[in-house]
């Protein structure tokens, strides 16, 4: 064989290892490009019960969040899993609750049962995001963030920082003139009324209105609650925004006993008069949890929390139940009504 042919014969070889190296390369990053990809996990503290069956419907905020995941493109179980943690209304379980999901090694962790759920993630973690949404209490003072432009640390998410509660009493007022005595129905969970009493203090100082604090801390206290309401002859009830009074919890016996003692009731969340409270005063809840979504988004495509300015709500929205009105032979007035967003009949 001449000393052309073998050179030929000899490129010949090495174009086909090549080639086959190049397949083998080929295939070889074609597998690995099909492993599959870690499913983001987020850890959710709830304050209530787990659903008794699955057609039963969920909590609006837990539904809200989910919503919020759906419409940036995320399917609960497929591409994002939600790691549920019920407190079953005991609220001293957060912190063991907490603990577990950091053990998960979550990616998210999403305190929904209030004040309490929000320090036991703090508590538990500094490296796992915290998106938080809270509606009472300012974060800054608490030490959560530093600020609400820069949180700087693993903690961002939407607060309300602004006080309602003297709204709240501005409106009682506008709607029965000659209110006098207004009751405060305080979740003690979250520490005693006394740290919280100057949101209320000023307002009800010009409108002459004299305030009676009542502590509750679970379900048995409220029977008793109530009769001190009555027995002080308040003229109407301002129930606190917290986990232990919503709808889902307590907030449906505060509106059966009120209703009963044909007490004008006013709180912070929709859904409350939804349930036959008379008036709320307050942001749109159930929206700012579908908002939360965008920041967990956010965070699982690699933005810190620390860069995340904390979110606060413009639109305040007034619900009034004319229903529970006609029920307490309360008449309201038309310039009240005029101002309300929704008026339930």
């Amino acid at each position: 064989m001449s000393a052309k042919a073998e050179k030929e014969k000899f490129m010949k070889k090495k174009i086909t290892v090549l080639t086959l190296c190049a397949m083998l390369f080929a295939l070889c990053s074609s597998a690995g490009a099909q492993q599959p990809k870690k499913v983001p996990r987020i850890g959710y503290l709830v304050a209530g019960f787990p659903r008794s069956d699955s057609s039963a419907p969920l909590h609006p905020n837990v539904e809200a969040l989910r919503q919020g995941l759906r419409e940036l493109g995320y399917v609960e179980g497929k591409n994002i899993i939600i790691e549920y943690r019920y407190a079953e209304q005991k609220f001293e379980r957060f912190p063991e609750l907490a603990a577990e999901l950091v053990r998960l090694k979550v990616d998210v962790i999403r305190p929904g049962g209030g004040p309490a759920s929000l320090k036991a993630a703090v508590n538990a973690t500094k490296t796992i995001p915290i998106v938080m949404v809270t509606t009472s209490g300012d974060p800054v003072k608490e030490g959560l963030i530093t600020s609400l432009a820069r949180p700087g640390g693993n903690v961002t998410g939407l607060t309300q920082t602004s006080e309602l509660g003297g709204k709240r009493l501005e409106l009682l007022k506008e709607t029965i003139p000659k209110l006098s005595r207004v009751a405060i129905l305080w979740d003690a969970n979250i520490g005693p009324y006394d740290l919280a009493k100057g949101r209320f203090e000023d307002a009800a100082e010009s409108l002459k209105l004299q305030l009676l604090a009542f502590e509750v801390r679970g379900p048995n206290d409220l029977d008793v609650a109530f009769k001190g309401i009555n027995k002080q002859r308040a003229g109407a009830l301002h129930v606190g925004a917290t986990p232990l009074f919503s709808a889902g919890n307590q907030g449906k016996r505060v509106v059966e006993l009120a209703t009963k003692d044909q007490l004008p009731t006013i709180s912070q969340w929709r859904e409350f008069a939804e349930a036959g409270g008379l008036m709320t005063y307050g942001p749109n809840l159930v929206d700012m949890h579908r908002r939360a979504a965008t920041y967990i988004d956010k965070i699982l495509k690699g933005v810190k929390p620390a860069d995340l300015p904390v979110e606060q709500p413009t639109k305040f929205e007034l619900v009034i139940n004319l229903k529970t009105a006609k029920q307490i032979g309360l008449t309201i007035p038309q310039w009240v009504l005029m101002r309300a967003d929704k008026v339930i009949k």
